[in-house]
Order: C-alpha cells, then sequence, then structure tokens
C-alpha cells in the first residue's frame, strides 16, 4: 500500500483541469522516432508502470 502511496502522490502525471495534460509536441520525423529510448519499470509487481525517456 505504501508503494501505491508513493506513486500516487509522487511519480504519476499531475493532472490539470478536467483531467487534461499538456500535449507533448508530435515527432513526425521517422529517424527521430526510431532513436527514441524509452524504459519502462514495474512497479507493485507489475500493476503499476513508470515511463521514462532515456538521455
Amino acid at each position: 500500500m505504501r508503494e501505491f502511496e508513493a506513486f500516487y502522490n509522487e511519480h504519476r502525471p499531475h493532472q490539470g483541469l478536467a483531467n487534461a495534460r499538456p500535449l507533448p509536441a508530435a515527432i513526425e520525423d521517422p529517424d527521430r522516432i526510431a532513436h527514441l529510448d524509452i524504459r519502462r519499470r514495474a512497479r507493485l509487481g507489475g500493476t503499476l508502470h513508470e515511463y521514462q525517456h532515456v538521455a
């Protein structure tokens, strides 16, 4: 329960009014799309997941 509480309060994206989040800029260049490096980390035994762009 503590892990879910920390995820809910600290790690999840914060939402704005009416659950609206800012839209990311679209990536339309195929070369940039092919080189995206996104890592997923399982939390709570795989119930929750965090995603992060790797620099």
